[in-house]
């Protein structure tokens, strides 16, 4: 008898389980918005706060693609370093950015290659000194490429993968 009693009282005891934990672990109730008698739903006054932050200026472009460089090391290729970026351009410039990615993507690759040429993959190549020499040489291509709508470069992934 107590075989046919325990899988009852087991479903039992999971099922009040169940229900404290969904009871203890509910969502807090959604935030109030006043309607307006015209039937506008006017927005929490937080949202209309951090529209006038300043990063409100720039929109940030993720590119579509990595960037794989090959670290050449006498002769053959000893290692690759895989980067993802991203750009902060002024507001409304998105398309700007898709519109010239080859010739910007063909700029950063030259930059990467240089730099893997003069050994600033190598040692200890996530040094802020080494970081900041890349990242001002990718700014300044991009500014070149872009013009004034690019503010930053920024590296979203930086893999080295050793051969």
């Amino acid at each position: 008898m107590l075989t046919k009693l325990l899988p009852l009282l087991l479903a039992v005891v999971g099922l009040g389980g169940g229900l404290g934990a969904g009871y203890l672990l509910r969502p807090p109730p959604a935030e109030e918005t006043d309607v307006t008698p015209c039937g506008e739903i006017e927005a929490p006054a937080q949202t209309a706060e951090r529209a006038d932050t300043p990063d409100a200026t720039h929109d940030y472009v993720k590119l579509n693609n990595q960037f794989v460089v090959p670290i050449v090391d006498k002769g053959r290729v000893g290692s690759l370093v895989v980067m993802a970026l991203s750009l902060e351009v002024s507001a409304g410039q998105t398309e700007l950015v898709y519109e010239r990615e080859p010739k910007l993507r063909d700029a950063f690759l030259q930059v990467m290659f240089d730099h893997a040429n003069a050994g600033g993959f190598s040692g200890v190549f996530t040094g802020s000194s080494r970081m900041s020499v890349l990242r001002n040489a990718l700014r300044e291509v991009a500014q070149k490429t872009l013009g004034p709508a690019v503010s930053d470069v920024l590296i979203i992934d930086f893999v080295r993968q050793d051969a």
